[in-house]
């Protein structure tokens, strides 16, 4: 027994002393990280392209660079521009790779030879082009773009000035098709050349469909490049996609026929490899439950037979579906995992497929199937880009962007499981620090994700504007929790808090804390909560409904339900959700908002939010703000100027970095900080 109890002392002794050891990163560190994703794998297969994300603190933004790696080398950064890089795609040939960027007024396709060398502006549109594919020889690149409204809105402005009619003022996504001259980009290798006004005068490009009344969302061309498949809805606004419908386009006589003409949304997926049919999904009659209710998936042929639904026995949503001579593929969540699946086009029975990392965040396949590429990330790790052969037996990392963090403290996580009030099983991610020890009591941060149908899972270092390393590095245990309506555990369980949003959610959060105060690990009376858009309306929601916490943060958060309902640009989901409008049922706006419990709120609030957020209005922060005052809670409210429903540059996310640490800092550890000026 001795034995044993030195063996303890001496273990937890070295812990320390590896806890020690590490380094607590700072703010700036960790949004410094450099991060990969996109990994996209040329049709031989031999050589992968990915998107490569840095941080520039002067220019205080994000900048995405195009790197490569051939023949499994060590890669290579491809381009280097001021303009960010993105969204590669290798022309079939397997000589080019096309990519996103703006260089000059507009969002443009560029391409560079694999050979290597400068790469080269291939479009010159009065807008900004959104997505684009190859044809598949090689000659043609279509392109989606909005239309140009530009004269029309300039004419009426000379008369009448500025104003908008609501739901009116939009511009419908339009096809283009350019042709692919790679000898006129051969005449501009100079770099003088490259922006000559000559030069990109002759980059003609002509529009598909031209007398169309819809908006297309996305395209596909056929194997053998005689038809265009794309999905369209009757007009650009974002509600409206509800009623998108599936149609095919011949480029022989320029006409297209609808295929797929649900009531409800349907979506193309891909081709099959024979060009005979099409993958779509769709949720084909149900306008009323689509926000939490699983899409399914359909195959038909482009005559409009065999129509057929696939993977019917999997309860959760399919993504970035592709079809190959080996099946089709698709990924999924799984829980707190993210897997790659294969599915069969015949019996339609999915598999998931086993040897990968926990998480697959994107793939691709080379021509003939055999070999595939993918951005994957372990528990402990950073994101990844791997190659692999197919079947899967192993993989292979062609990136080492985790050794950006071998040195830090970060964070020791499990998956635990509790009970809530009603009985529902939810999970959650329980995040420890390096030198954690069971028998002490640690204060506790609960960080709640948004969606609702979002997900959390063990993860490095990811923290969006909460500083979770360093709350890990200071002492505290952190929860996220999995709330009824996330991702992962099935369609049931996302509807869980239909007509029950808030009051439901609430429930799980408790819980979670109340399980981990009965294993004796947590300071009862130092315990944080936080979360940014769902997640911040739930903090919202405790707020004014619990005393349990001794600080809250609602970033982007829902505070009035009607006031959300009238002024968010996704009115669907609350009626969804709430299944009544607040004309029909004001009773259950009143029961989900957190304002309506106002007069019970105690506990001090902070509240984030963009000064043009549209998902969730500002004003809903200052209702929450206003009624904080009126009844003397102690509350703070800042406005971050220019954003939207998120904060996408660094140095504003560093500033609601340190605006949240403060203020925990201030309530669970009595610590009066200011915001450092250096």
């Amino acid at each position: 027994m001795k034995r044993i109890l030195l063996f303890i002392i001496v273990l937890l002794g070295i812990n320390n002393t590896i806890a020690q050891q590490l380094k607590n990163p700072s703010f700036e560190e960790v949004l410094s990280l450099k991060a990969a994703s996109n990994a996209v794998i040329s049709p031989d297969g031999k050589n992968v392209v990915f998107q490569l994300q840095n941080v520039d603190w002067n220019e205080n933004r994000y900048d995405t660079e195009l790197w490569i790696s051939k023949n499994g080398n060590p890669p290579f950064q491809l381009t280097n521009t001021k303009e960010s890089s993105s969204n590669p795609k290798w022309s079939p040939d397997g000589e080019w790779i096309a990519f996103l960027s703006t260089r000059g007024e507009n969002n443009q396709i560029h391409a560079i030879r694999l050979a290597g060398g400068e790469s080269f502006q291939v479009t010159n549109t009065k807008s900004n082009i959104s997505d684009f594919e190859w044809s598949p020889d090689s000659k043609q690149i279509g392109f989606l773009q909005p239309k140009d409204n530009s004269k029309e809105k300039e004419k009426r402005a000379d008369k009448y000035g500025s104003f908008e009619v609501e739901d009116k003022e939009y511009a419908n996504n339009e096809i283009w098709v350019i042709d692919f001259k790679p000898e006129a980009l051969n005449q501009t290798l100079l770099p003088n050349q490259i922006n000559d006004s000559t030069y990109l005068k002759s980059l003609e490009s002509k529009k598909l469909l031209d007398k169309a009344s819809f908006s297309i969302n996305s395209f596909k061309w056929s194997p053998d490049g005689s038809k265009i498949a794309f999905d369209h809805q009757p007009d650009a606004l974002i509600n409206s996609d509800i009623h998108s419908d599936i149609s095919i386009y011949d480029l022989d006589s320029k006409t297209y026929k609808t295929l797929v003409s649900n009531k409800s949304y349907d979506g193309l997926a891909c081709w099959s490899p024979s060009g005979k049919a099409i993958l779509y999904q769709t949720v084909l009659s149900d306008t009323t439950s689509y926000y939490y209710s699983n899409i399914k998936l359909f195959r038909i042929d482009i005559d409009g037979a065999n129509k057929k639904q696939l993977a019917i026995d999997f309860d959760e949503n399919l993504n970035k579906l592709s079809w190959n001579k080996n099946g089709i593929f698709a990924n999924a969540w799984l829980k707190t995992k993210n897997r790659l699946l294969h599915i069969n086009p015949e019996n339609g029975k999915a598999e998931v497929l086993g040897n990968l990392p926990e998480r697959i965040r994107d793939y691709s396949f080379s021509k003939n199937g055999q070999k595939l590429a993918f951005t994957g990330v372990n528990d402990a790790d950073l994101a990844e880009i791997y190659a692999a052969d197919y079947p899967i037996e192993k993989t292979e990392s062609i990136t080492t962007f985790s050794k950006q963090i071998e040195n830090w403290s970060t964070a020791d996580s499990e998956v635990i499981t509790w009970e809530s009030n009603d009985g529902t099983l939810i999970e959650g991610i329980l995040d420890k620090p390096k030198d954690y020890d069971p028998k002490k009591k640690y204060p506790l941060m609960v960080i709640i994700h948004g969606g609702p149908t979002g997900i959390s899972y063990p993860e490095a270092t990811a923290s969006y504007v909460y500083p979770r390393l360093q709350w890990l590095n200071k002492g505290a245990l952190i929860l996220r929790p999995n709330y009824r309506g996330s991702a992962g555990y099935g369609e049931t369980f996302r509807a869980l808090n239909v007509k029950n949003l808030g009051v439901g959610d609430s429930w799980d959060v408790l819980s979670g804390v109340a399980y981990l105060e009965s294993k004796g690990v947590i300071e009862a009376d130092s315990i944080g909560c936080m979360g940014w858009s769902q997640g911040g309306y739930i903090s919202a929601f405790l707020a004014t409904n619990s005393d349990r916490f001794k600080a809250i943060s609602v970033g982007a958060g829902i505070s009035d339900w009607m006031t959300y309902y009238v002024s968010t640009d996704v009115h669907p989901f609350t009626r969804q959700y709430l299944k009544a409008t607040p004309w029909s049922n004001r009773e259950i706006y009143e029961k989900t908002s957190p304002i309506t419990n106002i007069e019970n709120a105690s506990t001090p609030t902070l509240i984030q939010h963009g000064e043009f957020d549209t998902r969730v209005p500002i004003a809903n922060a200052y209702e929450l703000s206003q009624g904080l005052k009126d009844v003397g809670v102690e509350s703070e409210l800042i406005i971050y100027k220019g954003f939207g429903h998120g904060i996408n540059k660094p140095k504003e996310k560093l500033a609601a970095m340190w605006h949240n640490w403060n203020w925990f800092a201030k309530y669970i550890w009595g610590e009066e900080l200011e915001l450092p000026q250096q």
